[in-house]
């Protein structure tokens, strides 16, 4: 049995970082909060950056960090990476130009390369966002079905819009029962019409998923699942081998969002480790190799819906007469297939290829140390996660299946933990989950256990 005292980690990590906190307090002038997303915001400040290269960030103040946030896992590579910069560099000497605003040959090459990975992914189409990603893959599938409910499940995260931003992070007096979660919104500002048409399920609970679904199938066109929630919770294979039949059986699409998963669980992300093909799939972060991007793909008869026909484009204003722009599923976007982006996106998959047995082995070596220091101070815990993503998660359970799981475990101790760990030079924002890049090797792994261990040794 272990005792914990007050370590003051926070009044440590205060007396490190003055510049972040003066830089803070400027910026609350100029953006709310002095943030431009929510997400980026912790209290009492958040650490502003100053460079980036390889494994580690700068902050304003002079302190260098292991990143293990890598700006949420989008940068599989690291900062800065070479090749990334030469494929960048490249496209723009040689297309002579940012941004064709037209049809371009790199929309074709990583078109293939998708497909190549992602067999389920017939056509695809490109955002700018895996935010934009999900919202297309939501009307492909009302406009498919003729349906207009969704269901998502408890925990999972789809983007900041209004049908999906409800029991991502409920309050759990407020969530309803397990086998029948209530559908809670996430912010203010959602038209409580979504709370309606947003179906809430239990994840990990097949029985419990398929009565409601079969309950409401005539209403819902699509789930739209994290099969590894939050990145690092993953689904059991009896749970997806289920959602995969019954959604088949009444008619519902199955929307795969691997935002996160693509390529950080394998190169062909949670569907080739499920080995399940949905219906529709979403990326975003590592396959743009740093820039905002997004890419939509799936079945050819689903996608083919967006494909333009004459008298079908609304901002035809010559055909305004005899529009059939209705009868066409529109998507557009000026930056869609940014060639720069691109660029970099298949460099990054192109080290990829050749490296990423490594991430997961240092992942694993980084896990398994971890759990060795939690060990050695009589602390449950486990580090959730496959691939090259995972948590630290600070419980006496032996499994973490969903949401309410994790909601037990020991946040206070996390937290405290993880200004401890700011202060020597580890970082990720308190209470995320740890991404792995090729850039991270052995030094960082020493590193990381020794911050462990001497920050263990003074909270315990």
């Amino acid at each position: 049995m272990t005792t914990r005292t007050s370590s003051n980690m926070k009044k440590q990590y205060i007396a490190k970082t003055q510049g972040s906190k003066n830089f803070a307090e400027s910026a609350k002038q100029v953006m709310p909060g002095g943030v431009t997303a929510n997400i980026k915001s912790f209290d009492p400040y958040p650490v502003i950056m100053e460079k980036g290269d390889g494994a580690y960030l700068y902050d304003v103040d002079g302190n260098a960090y292991v990143d293990y946030l890598l700006s949420y896992g989008a940068l599989m590579l690291g900062h800065g990476h070479p090749e990334v910069i030469t494929a960048v560099q490249n496209q723009i000497k040689e297309d002579g130009t940012f941004l064709f605003g037209t049809p371009h040959q790199l929309e074709l090459e990583m078109g293939k390369k998708i497909q190549q990975l992602y067999p389920s992914m017939e056509l695809v189409r490109y955002t700018n966002s895996g935010t934009e990603a999900t919202l297309l893959a939501l009307r492909m599938a009302y406009a498919f079905t003729g349906k207009h409910k969704i269901a998502k499940f408890e925990g999972h995260y789809h983007g900041g819009y209004d049908q999906v931003l409800l029991s991502v992070n409920p309050p759990i007096k407020n969530a309803g029962p397990a086998n029948q979660p209530t559908a809670v919104s996430e912010s203010k500002g959602i038209d409580p019409y979504h709370e309606e048409n947003t179906i809430v399920l239990p994840f990990n609970d097949l029985e419990a998923t398929e009565e409601i679904l079969k309950k409401n199938k005539d209403e819902i066109a699509t789930v739209i699942t994290e099969p590894i929630q939050g990145g690092f919770i993953p689904a059991t294979q009896s749970f997806m081998d289920g959602l995969r039949r019954i959604t088949e059986e009444l008619g519902i699409l199955l929307i795969f969002d691997e935002v996160k998963t693509g390529f950080r669980i394998g190169l062909g992300g949670a569907q080739s480790f499920y080995n399940i093909k949905p219906d529709l799939t979403t990326l975003g972060k590592v396959v743009g190799g740093g820039f905002p991007v997004g890419i939509i793909g799936g079945k050819k008869e689903i996608l083919e819906l967006s494909a333009p026909s004459a008298s079908s484009d609304v901002f035809d204003s010559s055909q305004s007469h005899q529009s059939k722009a209705k009868d066409t599923l529109f998507h557009s976007g000026t930056y869609n297939g940014h060639p720069t982006i691109l660029a970099a996106g298949l460099a990054t998959i192109n080290v990829l290829e050749q490296e990423i047995e490594h991430v997961f082995s240092i992942t694993n070596q980084l896990k398994q140390g971890i759990c060795e220091l939690f060990d050695k101070h009589g602390i449950g815990m486990q580090t959730v996660g496959v691939g090259s993503i995972f948590n630290v998660v600070i419980t006496e359970k032996e499994t973490i299946n969903h949401y309410r799981d994790l909601q037990q475990s020991d946040f206070a101790l996390r937290r405290e933990l993880d200004f401890g760990l700011l202060t020597q030079g580890i970082y990720t924002k308190p209470l995320n989950r740890y991404s792995i890049a090729t850039v991270h090797g052995q030094k960082e792994v020493n590193h990381t256990l020794e911050a462990y261990e001497k920050v263990l040794a003074e909270i315990i």
